[in-house]
């Protein structure tokens, strides 16, 4: 018992540092892809072609002076970037290791409970802040991530009835033959897109504003506080990234193939960043609630019935 005890704690670990290290690097990409996309160099005097960027980076945010607002909830102000990284390396829990860590059969359920409970980060950084420009950034980002979560949770509820389990491993047994992709072409555009606004990215980052909010919830933190929600928004980038291979793309998870899979998937997060300008926020909710949710909602329905029909001839 104490052993295998131990050896979780050591896979979780390995895991958490893998993540944390993909999420400095993919800081790294986003600089230099958004650099080459605007006809300019990107991170490039630090070290050898830049690598060692984000350790700079880190570096300096985290020994820069942490200002505290007069007037600010002290300890929600504190608590709430560590809230949010905590819950975005949490998720990683539902990655199906090869050596068995927690790859349990409802990671699914896990999924979606978690990326509920980054709301409550959000709204609280907005409002422990004290500051009306944080407080509706914070609103505008809690009202998106709701509308969205919608979607993205008939979209999943849509392969799990056609899968018939929450297990990602068999998510992923099942495209063996043809992924998912060929055959719900229109959910994975749906799931990319509510991805994108799950996350906050552009073309759905709404809790920023420069002519308005500037900065959005967290326009009143800086230093080491910044870096912790910073580094949530790239570690749930890159979590996304993973659950849209793992859902469309199929693959064995163990291949260099499928981390070249989740590497394009992370990339193309930079590449909408570059190009597609921000919605209207009345565009957003129209299309989440008058376009995705019948989309998400009809083939739930599909799926629902061929699973039932399945179901009637396997009896």
């Amino acid at each position: 018992m104490g052993f295998s005890l131990f050896f979780m704690m050591v896979g979780m670990l390995i895991l958490v540092i893998s993540v944390l290290v993909g999420m400095a690097f993919l800081t790294l990409l986003e600089r230099s892809v958004l650099g080459y996309i605007q006809i300019r160099k990107g991170p490039n005097k630090v070290g050898l072609i830049g690598l060692p960027q984000p350790l700079a980076d880190a570096l300096k945010l985290y020994s820069s002076e942490q200002m505290l607002p007069e007037m600010s909830n002290y300890m929600l102000y504190y608590i709430c970037p560590v809230l949010n990284l905590v819950l975005s390396l949490l998720v990683w829990l539902v990655y199906p290791m090869v050596f068995g860590l927690l790859s349990f059969n409802l990671g699914l359920l896990f999924f979606l409970c978690c990326t509920s409970m980054g709301v409550y980060g959000v709204m609280f950084a907005g409002w422990a802040s004290n500051s009306k420009y944080s407080l509706l950034g914070g609103l505008r980002s809690v009202a998106q991530t709701i509308s969205y979560e919608v979607s993205l949770a008939l979209v999943m509820l849509s392969l799990v009835f056609l899968v018939g389990s929450y297990d990602l491993l068999m998510l992923v047994n099942m495209q063996y033959y043809v992924w998912f992709v060929v055959i719900t072409f229109p959910l994975m555009l749906v799931w990319f897109a509510s991805c994108l606004a799950e996350t906050n990215r552009t073309p759905f980052d709404f809790a920023e504003g420069e002519s308005e909010l500037v900065s959005g919830f967290n326009v009143e933190y800086s230093s080491g506080s910044f870096a912790l929600i910073f580094m949530a928004e790239y570690t749930s980038i890159l979590f996304m990234s993973m659950l849209f291979c793992m859902m469309f793309l199929g693959g064995d998870v163990y291949s260099i193939l499928f981390s070249f899979k989740v590497g394009f998937m992370s990339l193309l997060f930079i590449w909408v960043r570059g190009t597609v300008p921000r919605f209207r926020y009345d565009k957003l909710m129209y299309l989440a609630w008058s376009m995705f949710l019948p989309v998400s909602l009809n083939y739930l329905m599909f799926f629902l019935g061929v699973g039932v029909m399945l179901f009637s001839v396997e009896v």
